[in-house]
């Protein structure tokens, strides 16, 4: 049986520990909520400092040329390429994971047009990110086309659920509620037999779990950077687009930024070549340069060393949780499976609301999503096995006191 001792000496062994260094995290808090926001890079603050002071402050515009400020997009997209398995010059930072989604969902359709129109179904599933799904209703409103979304409840209905009719299959890798992983490969290549095309989130799995986007065949994939890259609060999300699909359409945000002659001021769009065509408007420079810090992070160390570490705590988690919890109504809805499971670990309490609330007042930090579930994530580059055991040792106790039944833990926020 693991004990605290045993966790405190895996983190001496850790050759990741290191890592956590980079980060500023308070003291008493044990945080497990990087699957929503990541913890702020060290290094953020001083370079918000250097943007606001110095590249705004005292060079002013200029900052757009002497501090690189227009190629920040291409330049951080080849920053993140390498985690996601695409290449050089394949990716850009920009806009919002919504936004980037409606560009890549209009182009797919576009391609889909031109091949068969009578592909006319979007499916997902029904616990989908809610944003990804509203984008399709939106969408499908908007052409008054006859496009249609096909809800699937559960993974293993997907493959019935694509056929001769299915225009985009759109996935998110890592279900956001249960931290299931999806197979990209396998869904990708049924997908292709059925003529659809794929369009991949990886809000929930870009820094948390190897991604290789080209060995897939992927289609499309859009991404937010302020969970395991993090990036900071609503940082720039990022667009990815097959080279074989990129230069086929337009994508229908066809703002100047993405025009092949930004500054040629003319009155006429031409898109730009390869995936500057996905950008749109000007850039926000602040939030935009943070990303980087994020991302630096990563040069330090690689994914597969990330993978082990995750599943090595979340493993713990569901251990400890399961032997100190016991006795409590508590389902665990993340698969087991390595193959199956993300970074994250959600466990069912018909009032799992008001224990999460009651946890991050005894300073363990998770986070809880409709309908009853609490979720807690594991951001191996600063999580260590001791906040492990502690925290399943806090859940215990809030659990065993009944204190959650408390009003103030009952009473819900705005942001949950």
């Amino acid at each position: 049986m693991t004990t605290r001792e045993d966790c405190l000496a895996l983190d001496a062994r850790d050759p990741l520990a290191a890592l956590r260094e980079g980060f500023a995290l308070p003291e008493e808090v044990i945080y497990l909520d990087g699957n929503s926001l990541g913890a702020r890079p060290v290094a953020a603050l001083e370079r918000a400092r250097q943007v606001l002071a110095q590249e705004w402050g005292e060079d002013l515009i200029g900052s757009w040329n002497s501090a690189g400020w227009r190629g920040l997009p291409e330049r951080l997209g080849n920053k993140l390429a390498p985690l996601i398995g695409a290449g050089e010059d394949e990716v850009v930072i920009t806009d919002t994971t919504s936004i980037n989604l409606f560009k890549v969902l209009v182009a797919a359709l576009r391609v889909q047009a031109g091949r068969d129109p009578s592909r006319k179904v979007i499916v997902t599933e029904t616990s989908n990110f809610p944003t990804d799904i509203y984008m399709v209703e939106g969408l499908a409103d908007m052409l008054q086309q006859g496009y249609s979304l096909r809800l699937v409840d559960r993974p293993e209905d997907l493959p019935a659920a694509i056929g001769n009719d299915t225009a985009v299959v759109m996935i998110t890798q890592v279900n956001y509620k249960t931290g299931y992983l999806h197979d990209m490969a396998a869904l990708t290549a049924l997908a292709h037999e059925c003529g659809a095309l794929t369009i991949w989130d990886l809000c929930h799995s870009a820094g948390a779990v190897p991604v290789d986007l080209k060995a897939a065949g992927a289609d499309y994939a859009i991404g937010c950077t302020y969970k395991y890259l993090n990036g900071g609060p609503g940082s720039p999300a990022f667009v990815w687009v097959s080279p074989a699909l990129r230069e086929l359409v337009w994508q229908p945000l066809s703002g100047w930024w993405g025009h092949a002659r930004q500054f040629g001021m003319e009155p006429r769009y031409e898109p730009a070549p390869g995936i500057g065509r996905y950008l749109c408007g000007t850039q926000p420079v602040t939030s935009l340069a943070l990303v980087e810090c994020g991302l630096d992070s990563f040069a330090k160390t690689d994914m597969a060393a990330l993978r082990q570490k995750s599943l090595a705590l979340t493993d713990l988690f569901i251990e400890r949780v399961q032997a100190r919890c016991a006795g409590h109504p508590l389902t665990l809805v993340t698969p087991l499976e390595h193959a199956r499971r993300g970074s994250h670990v959600s466990f069912e309490h018909p009032e799992g609301y008001a224990v999460i609330q009651a946890l991050i007042d005894r300073g363990v930090i998770g986070d809880y999503r409709e309908p009853r579930i609490m979720r807690f994530g594991f951001t191996p580059l600063y999580t260590r096995f001791v906040d492990v055991w502690d925290a399943a040792e806090v859940l215990g106790e809030v659990l065993d006191s009944g204190v959650w039944r408390e009003e103030r833990f009952m009473t819900r926020k705005q942001v949950t």
